[in-house]
């Protein structure tokens, strides 16, 4: 299994726990972990428009979590952190100082 592939499914594996049904688990979960190892914002990945209707859409299909997450992270870092890990694009973002508690940027400090 490769880097990317276990990120990927532990993203998913902690998504379901959050899931409020079936579709949440097995169809957007599986989704959200795979468009997250995508180059751009998760919203942008999953065709949103903005972070407004990437947080509806986790609201809808994750209510605990989206009650967890911070109203200033990013969700995509928000993902990654909880598993401790930092996500592919992070390595290739240009806003490092704006993201919350960046680790790449920490460690450049």
């Amino acid at each position: 299994m490769s880097e990317h592939d276990a990120m990927r499914h532990e993203i998913e594996t902690y998504l379901k726990k959050y899931a409020v049904d079936d579709e949440a688990r097995y169809v957007v979960a599986p989704l959200i972990a795979r468009k997250s190892l995508e180059m751009n914002h998760l919203y942008q990945d999953l065709g949103f428009k903005n972070r407004i209707q990437m947080g509806a859409y986790m609201a809808k299909h994750f209510p605990p979590l989206a009650e967890l997450k911070p109203k200033d992270k990013l969700w995509k870092k928000f993902l990654y952190d909880a598993i401790g890990k930092v996500a592919p694009a992070c390595a290739s973002c240009n806003d490092h100082e704006h993201c919350f508690s960046c680790l790449i940027s920490e460690a450049s400090a």
